[in-house]
């Protein structure tokens, strides 16, 4: 090394040691491991987005991986809390060929300072304690609103005004894919939440400018989202959607705009878990995405059994099913068809 730089480099890690010191860290995530078996003409990648997509025949897949490990760490400093987590899901760098070596994708990163909020994190359309627990991430996505992205939110009690990224899914008068290259009015929500011993509800307002290829359109969607305490330890989950709530809803189920036309959406999911004892439990999950434009209708069904061996360690059984069951007619092209699932995974907190 150039005897010059040495100095700085020492000052440089000096400075970020000291800021190291002062700040509170605390660091999280999982380690996951999954095996699942998939039968049926649906194939696991796009089942689990929603999409649909067909394989040509019935076909079997038995899958085991570890992509779904995530790490996370937390900085506290002067009132100022940074946030960063990452996981390995969806990495198109690792095969099964020689050694899976998945990369890194980025899943929050944000800054939140006394009531503001900034960075990528959770839309504020999202109520993430009604996700059903389940053993493949969030349950049945296909009905859900379960959304990431760029924002700048402000909350105000039990109220939540957000500016977030604009970004236009869909297809134009041709089917083409639309450009997101007009997308310069932030999408616009509004959120109230109500808690209680009981559980809690939240409901929300979107409303967006869509202007592909310089198209005015405005969309409009509503979400509520509740959990309820019920007998014991058990609980209900639900989620209710309606709307011009296209990439909002069901990962990829639904379009922001098909083929020209705002869409809209009927979406949802539902869920029960119950206690066996202590440490064992079981949810019953479903969900569901319907449009109207493009006349789709899927849905997943599942239900576990999850047990803590010790306080970090837990492990999971799961069978359910997903089906597509798309109008057919002879502009879309659609095919019908449904999978079944088995899965078992085991997971270790930090």
């Amino acid at each position: 090394m150039n005897n010059k730089l040495v100095p700085i480099a020492l000052a440089c890690f000096t400075a970020f040691s000291a800021s190291a010191a002062a700040a509170d860290i605390e660091v999280g995530g999982f380690i996951k491991g999954n095996i699942r078996y998939i039968g049926g003409e649906v194939p696991y990648n796009t089942m689990w987005i929603g999409s649909g997509a067909m394989q040509s025949e019935s076909s079997d897949k038995t899958q085991i991986s570890a992509q779904e490990s995530r790490f996370n760490a937390k900085f506290t400093h002067n009132g100022v809390v940074g946030f960063a987590e990452i996981d390995f899901v969806g990495s198109s760098q690792g095969n099964g060929v020689i050694s899976n070596s998945y990369s890194p994708r980025l899943r929050h990163a944000y800054i939140k300072y006394e009531d503001i909020t900034f960075g990528q994190t959770w839309s504020t359309l999202i109520n993430t304690s009604t996700f059903p627990e389940s053993a493949d991430l969030g349950g049945p996505l296909v009905g859900e609103a379960m959304i990431r992205q760029g924002l700048i939110r402000y909350q105000h009690g039990d109220w939540q005004f957000a500016l977030e990224n604009p970004n236009t899914y869909g297809t134009d008068e041709k089917g083409e894919k639309l450009s997101t290259s007009d997308d310069y009015i932030p999408d616009m929500i509004v959120r109230h939440d109500t808690k209680g011993d009981w559980g809690n509800i939240s409901v929300s307002a979107l409303v967006r400018y869509l202007d592909p290829e310089n198209t005015d359109k405005i969309s409009f969607g509503g979400s509520a989202a509740a959990k309820f305490h019920m007998i014991g330890k058990d609980d209900l989950r639900i989620q209710l959607h309606y709307g011009n709530l296209g990439r909002y809803v069901g990962t990829v189920a639904a379009r922001d705009i098909y083929n020209g036309e705002v869409e809209t959406t009927t979406a949802g999911t539902i869920s029960y878990r119950h206690f066996w004892n202590d440490t064992m439990r079981s949810s019953i999950f479903y969900g569901r995405t319907v449009t109207e434009e493009e006349e789709t209708d899927r849905y997943q069904i599942g239900v576990n059994l999850f047990t803590n061996l010790t306080p970090e360690l837990k492990v999971g059984f799961e069978v359910g099913r997903y089906e597509v069951m798309d109008t057919i007619t002879e502009s879309n092209n659609a095919e019908n068809g449904s999978s079944d699932y088995v899965q078992f995974t085991m997971q270790f907190s930090i």
